[in-house]
């Protein structure tokens, strides 16, 4: 049981999960009356002084927290810390006294631990990660550089490290002197370039012709990866650049000074002139054994790995996009919704058919219509950045048309996967990507994982199904939306439910066909299209209700039109016949009754897979709002089945006629005489 007096520290949201399993005692009263096991406060600031004195009325010891090395995405006030160190000693910034993490550098390694600390070196390289992951990345300076780190005003590490405010002079300087043939770049504190805090360089006259300002607030990876040495007082970026294996020179004496690591202007503590650790003992004690980690989407413990992942993706996905995107035509309800899956760029919201501004950097609309504003831009300019957003192939457990947030969108900057009059980013990945076998492994474990969890795109519940005895042959056609895009743009030759069963049943003359109707349609929610009256006459069975993977265990085959089902049952193994050019199309891997000039590579499953549910597409997590792999929103969607069902919100059921009101108005203008 912990006690914690201040209740600032208290109200860290992650707080909790970072301490499990312990129990935790708030407020100071509390505190005086429980049993505890320690009392915990926030490093040295003067909010420790109630634990303080708490501890020693009580006889109790107090444990200092204070933020781990890898935090967050966003800056102290923008995001909970998914990482914190407890010291039982001192607390590490404070040279003039012992602390956990001093012993922990001094003790020797194991081999295992030293290839552990080894890996992680290499991880926070290949993941490009920082204490604060939020910004992109600041560009480097074309010439050869050194960096010199600023610090906030007052900052406590600075008067326990041995240092003030004459480091920062002294610091300076030496970076001149020391590297006369070299830019020096400042980089100023995120929290002074964001109006937070002051600094101590960025306030002093900088009149040096080789001195460069960087107050962008950006991500120091870069400028890590590429300085001749970097120059810090007791700033975390010494240790990181230690991480990029850069010279670092020390002008006070932070955690990872005084151990012959680095270049150190101040004499060290006689305790650490004992030992002299190598970097994978540093690397192993600062960012293994010293710190706790949680999952920032599941709120568990984790490794350091784990988190270093989840935190890489952050920053990847952040890259793959402009810093501006104009967004035009999303409706209300899909704002916000846009906003997740483009976290990382600023967007800014603007009706369907508004004008483009020319200095617009991207342009973002739902699907294949771009509105008029849109149109006249990419007419002006036909190299325009635009991106088109779509429903992912794994999408929710519910309707889209539902207005059911999804899990996955895809964002494609040449077309969009179900156009084949042009390429889109996903058939030029299947036609030059070459898939190696760690790819085709991950799409064989990520195939199995799905078929296993018989996952589809909506995951409609539904009565099982079963083929009539006796029937030979069954073969199942899943109805469309007639007036859905992937027709329209994806369907050169039949175009109806009805030319589609027509055309089945004289292929298939003596198979049992099953016809499914789109759930969209049953559901009400876009408009029906081909009779059913019609449908029936040319099918054997109607079915309104049915899970599709349960279908694809009955049936041994499917046609389809553009139906994303037709690719779910390539996932399963079942026999596929394709009437249209979806995206799936082409490759050999089905039946095809149409050929796309700009396809005809052989591909492997698992190839397919690869590229079209681990490339193409982007997940966003439901219980944290972040980026996460497709193999975690497998792991999702499954928990989102076992939730109970919740009705509907007023706005939904205004709201979810959407697309069919929109219909029947296109409907009623194209019969409309012109005048």
């Amino acid at each position: 049981m912990l006690g914690i007096p201040s209740r600032a520290l208290a109200r860290i949201p992650t707080l909790g999960p970072l301490l499990a399993p312990a129990s935790l005692v708030v407020g100071a009263a509390a505190c005086r009356r429980a049993p505890l096991t320690a009392l915990l406060a926030w490093g040295r600031k003067p909010s420790a002084r109630r634990a303080e004195e708490i501890s020693r009325d009580q006889g109790l010891p107090v444990w200092r927290c204070e933020d781990g090395f890898l935090r967050s995405l966003g800056l102290g006030p923008d995001g909970p810390p998914w990482s914190l160190v407890i010291d039982d000693l001192g607390i590490y910034y404070d040279a003039h006294a012992p602390s956990r993490l001093e012993a922990l550098i001094s003790q020797s390694l194991t081999a295992t631990e030293g290839h552990r600390a080894s890996a992680l070196r290499a991880l926070w390289q290949a993941e490009r990660v920082s204490k604060y992951n939020g910004a992109r990345e600041t560009l480097p300076p074309s010439e050869p550089f050194v960096l010199v780190v600023d610090q906030t005003r007052g900052d406590l590490s600075l008067r326990y490290g041995m240092a003030d405010g004459e480091s920062f002079q002294r610091m300076l300087q030496a970076a001149l002197d020391n590297h006369p043939h070299c830019s020096v770049l400042l980089k100023i504190h995120p929290d002074v370039a964001a109006g937070r805090k002051r600094g101590y360089l960025a306030e002093a006259p900088l009149t040096h012709p080789r001195l460069r300002i960087c107050a962008d607030g950006g991500h120091p990876t870069a400028l890590l990866e590429r300085a001749e040495a970097v120059y810090v007082v007791c700033s975390q970026l010494g240790f990181e650049a230690l991480l990029w294996g850069r010279p670092v020179h020390c002008f006070g004496m932070p955690f990872y000074a005084g151990w012959g690591l680095t270049d150190d202007a101040l004499t060290p503590p006689p305790r650490r002139q004992l030992h002299r650790p190598s970097i994978d003992q540093l690397i192993h004690a600062a960012l293994v054994d010293y710190p706790r980690y949680i999952d920032p989407h599941r709120g568990q413990p984790c490794g350091p790995e784990s988190l270093i992942r989840a935190i890489g993706l952050q920053r990847r996905r952040q890259r793959e996009l402009p810093a501006q995107v104009d967004a035009f035509g999303f409706k209300p309800w899909k704002q916000p919704i846009l906003r997740r899956f483009l976290r990382g760029s600023q967007l800014r919201f603007r009706r369907r058919h508004a004008p483009a501004p020319a200095a617009a950097s991207a342009l973002a609309i739902w699907g294949r219509d771009p509105g008029r504003g849109v149109a006249r831009r990419l007419g002006q300019q036909p190299e325009a950045n635009l991106l088109r957003i779509e429903d992912g192939f794994l999408r929710s457990v519910g309707l889209g048309a539902n207005l059911i947030a999804p899990i996955s969108w895809v964002v494609d900057r040449s077309g969009i996967y179900y156009d084949a009059g042009a390429p889109s980013d996903l058939e030029t990945l299947l036609r030059t990507h070459r898939f190696d076998e760690v790819a085709r492994g991950r799409g064989a474990a990520l195939r199995q994982q799905l078929v296993a969890a018989a996952l589809t795109k909506y995951n409609l519940q539904a009565p099982p199904w079963r083929r009539p005895p006796g029937a030979r042959r069954v073969v199942l056609v899943p109805g469309q939306v007639e007036s859905d895009a992937s027709i329209r743009h994806g369907a050169p030759g039949l175009r109806t439910n009805l030319e589609m069963l027509q055309a089945v049943r004289a292929a298939e003359p003596e198979a049992w066909i099953v016809y499914k109707p789109h759930p969209d349609v049953v559901a009400g929610l876009r408009l029906e299209g081909s009779p059913q009256a019609e449908l029936q006459r040319c099918c054997d069975a109607l079915l309104t209700e049915g899970c599709m993977d349960q279908l694809l265990q009955e049936v041994d085959a499917v046609h389809v039109l553009t139906s994303l089902a037709g690719f779910e049952a390539l996932l399963r193994g079942v026999e596929v016949h394709i009437w249209g050019l979806p995206f799936f199309a082409g490759w050999g891997l089905s039946h095809d009754r149409l050929a796309c000039p700009r396809r005809g590579r052989q591909l492997q499953l698992d190839e397919l897979v690869y590229a079209a549910l681990v490339m193409y597409p982007r997940y966003v997590s439901r219980r944290s709002g972040l980026f996460i792999e497709p193999e975690q929103a497998i792991e999702e969607l499954l928990e989102w089945l076992q939730e109970p069902s919740r009705p509907p919100t007023w706005w939904r059921r205004v709201f979810r006629h959407w697309g069919r009101w929109r219909e029947r108005i296109a409907s009623h203008t194209s019969r409309s005489p012109r005048l």
